[in-house]
């Protein structure tokens, strides 16, 4: 009889610390019970977390899990589905980390189109660091870092991640825990590399941008954007839709090769020391 798997089945105990009303708890629910729907066994699934707030998301994995260094978040879960390819491997990460230190990896990483989900818990703030404005802040933003109001262009994740080839983008809301965990199903059923970006919102230092604000704003977008056009016209005119905004299923999905990966890394390093 096959076992049917629970949300609890991904979580090791741990209680976590985050503010309440916090959007992330919603992100690792929805996380949770899309393993768990996808019968995706804890010992076959990793979880790879960068810096701040959202870095804290696999304190409470009950699955294999690694915390790494700002902004690094994908080069440690590409290299762990370079070397174990049969693993569902799944990255999460803040704004500040994933948009802003780690931002170029993000654009390798549609490049090389490995099959990793890049989850994104966007509050367009630095919460971790009390409040400083993210690369996704609002142009008029107020912080410590911006008296006067943010000046700079706030990133489209969406758009950048289009234009550097990946071949899934979908959007979501952690208010919406039912809808966020089918995305993220979706997500990781895809064959090549997937981002998702999660509206999920800092209560403490983003009060202009709670669970109120994203109710009134969200669209849910009912089919992905067949062209690219018709893409940028989905998140020109509503920066919050949400819901599979683009897939490409047509662009192979590389196939990582351990054995290669050791023996070019091998032959490197006897080259290097001469």
């Amino acid at each position: 009889m096959v076992e049917t798997l629970t949300a609890k089945d991904f979580s090791n105990g741990n209680t976590p610390t985050w503010c309440p009303g916090c959007g992330d708890f919603g992100v690792l629910r929805g996380i949770q019970s899309a393993l768990a729907k996808l019968n995706v066994r804890p010992e076959n699934a990793v979880l790879v977390s960068g810096i701040g707030c959202s870095g804290k998301i696999s304190h409470y994995f009950g699955g294999y899990s690694i915390h790494t260094t700002h902004g690094r978040t994908l080069p440690t879960a590409l290299g762990i589905k370079s070397s174990r390819p049969e693993l569902t491997v799944i990255a999460a990460g803040g704004d500040g980390d994933g948009y802003g230190i780690g931002v170029g990896h993000l654009v390798h990483a549609a490049r090389r189109n490995l099959n990793v989900t890049y989850i994104v818990m966007d509050n367009s703030v630095y919460g971790n660091t009390k409040g400083q404005t993210s690369p996704t802040s609002p142009i008029g933003y107020q912080s410590s870092t911006t008296p006067g109001g943010n000046s700079d262009q706030p990133i489209n994740p969406l758009l950048l991640a289009w234009s550097s080839g990946a071949t899934f983008i979908g959007q979501g809301f952690s208010g919406d825990i039912k809808h966020l965990e089918d995305l993220i199903i979706k997500g990781i059923q895809h064959n090549g590399f997937s981002l998702i970006n999660i509206f999920s919102p800092c209560v403490v230092f983003n009060k202009a941008q709670g669970y109120d604000f994203y109710k009134k704003n969200i669209t849910y977008q009912e089919r992905p954007a067949e062209t690219s056009p018709e893409l940028v016209s989905v998140i020109s005119e509503n920066p919050f839709s949400v819901g599979v905004l683009w897939q490409n299923n047509t662009r192979k999905t590389k196939t990582p090769q351990p054995q290669v990966v050791q023996r070019d890394l091998i032959t490197y390093l006897k080259a290097s020391i001469g």
